[in-house]
């Protein structure tokens, strides 16, 4: 019998300028999704949580928290861009074309930006991405830029093993 470790994620020496990288999960998202993440941020606009008062809007129907989005696309590319991050240093550019409703199935995609050492950590490299959501239509829902700190291929909490 063999025993195989599983999918580590990339570390900093793993990313090249212009790789795209097609997150390999989709999700489609509910209306508990949308009430729960909602309520929980404490969210007050009823468009998210309210069917009747979203049914009476240009919309006709409750649009999912924008928030939420951002988070499930920044989830979906955790596999492929920060399994091995330090830290996130920050999101940017944040544009949200066009609306995400309930039952709507979400993919992913990040190309790299820019990628450069730390000058203050040797152990992490810097790796900027633009990460693109899109809908079952393709239409585009959220697009963002993300900087964070990835380890180096043999530092780590799990350097022992990569």
């Amino acid at each position: 019998m063999t025993t195989h470790t599983g999918w580590r994620g990339r570390f900093f020496e793993d990313f090249i300028v212009g790789d795209v990288f097609e997150h390999p999960l989709g999700r489609t998202v509910t209306t508990t999704d949308n009430i729960w993440f909602t309520l929980l941020t404490q969210n007050t606009a009823p468009l998210h949580f309210d069917h009747e008062y979203a049914r009476r809007t240009e919309f006709g129907k409750p649009l999912m928290n924008s928030t939420f989005t951002l988070a499930l696309v920044c989830g979906q590319s955790v596999t492929d861009v920060s399994q091995n991050v330090f830290a996130n240093l920050g999101w940017g550019e944040i544009t949200l074309p066009n609306p995400v409703f309930e039952d709507d199935t979400i993919r992913s995609r990040s190309s790299v930006e820019a990628v450069r050492e730390s000058n203050s950590r040797p152990n992490l490299g810097i790796v900027t991405v633009r990460t693109t959501g899109y809908k079952q239509t393709g239409d585009v829902v959220i697009e963002f830029t993300r900087t964070l700190l990835v380890y180096k291929r043999g530092f780590g909490p799990h350097h022992e093993e990569n």
